[in-house]
């Protein structure tokens, strides 16, 4: 499934040893997922109710509160797909989990190339492919390439932005990973194969796409990425 299919979910990373949710978070973010981090169960649960996340990769063995209770104590209130890590390869313990209502469980040390597609069926299989085909939301925006269209999202109302088809193009190509930078040459290729491949062509219809979103009140977005070129989402 392409990336875009996945629409940009949110994926709590829930793990102690920062190297190793370093790791996650990489290659989650490459694959295009926004990420969000707990070291211990009790952070780990108040990031659950906070952001509401799509899917939560959730580690057994944690300081003041372990897997299994924030598991339980998640699904007492919420679906939440979970994908339970751990070290530890007792079967009781992978029973306990699924019991529990785990969707899916991963054992140390694995590959982390692996983990991503994990998420991935799990994701396919928990929210289904229909409306995840052809909708990315970043930030206030979806982008809808059904309808070929950029929709401003605000206060429960959808404004369609006026987008030409190079500007639509661009922000559908780099909504698969949102916070990548993206070269000026990337861009061309992907979203101008036919057309005059000048490095300037490229900086006029970012340019123009970025006016029309601060018009609309995006700011922000279409960051100028010094010696590199632009990425879609703002870092902070």
């Amino acid at each position: 499934m392409h990336n875009q299919s996945m629409n940009n979910s949110l994926i709590l990373v829930v793990e102690d040893e920062p190297e190793i949710s370093a790791i996650l978070v990489s290659y989650l973010e490459v694959a295009g997922f926004r990420t969000a981090q707990a070291a211990d169960g009790d952070i780990a649960y108040t990031l659950f109710r906070q952001f509401s996340p799509d899917l939560i990769l959730l580690d057994i063995k944690m300081p003041k509160r372990d897997g299994i209770d924030v598991l339980r104590d998640i699904r007492r209130v919420s679906n939440t797909p979970i994908i339970m890590l751990t070290a530890m390869s007792e079967d009781i313990e992978k029973i306990s989990a699924l019991r529990l209502g785990a969707d899916d469980y991963i054992l140390k040390p694995f590959n982390t190339l692996e983990v991503i597609e994990r998420v991935k069926a799990v994701l396919r299989r928990t929210k289904g492919t229909a409306d995840l085909e052809y909708l990315v939301r970043v930030g206030m925006l979806d982008i809808d390439s059904s309808a070929h269209a950029v929709f401003v999202c605000e206060g429960g109302n959808k404004k369609i932005l006026p987008l030409t088809h190079t500007e639509f193009s661009l922000i559908a190509h780099m909504s698969a990973a949102p916070r990548r930078a993206y070269s000026r040459s990337e861009l061309i290729d992907a979203c101008l194969p036919e057309g005059e491949a000048l490095e300037r062509t490229i900086d006029s219809h970012i340019s123009n796409a970025r006016r029309k979103l601060e018009t609309v009140g995006v700011k922000g977005f279409l960051q100028t990425v010094r010696g590199v070129g632009y990425r879609l989402e703002p870092l902070l």
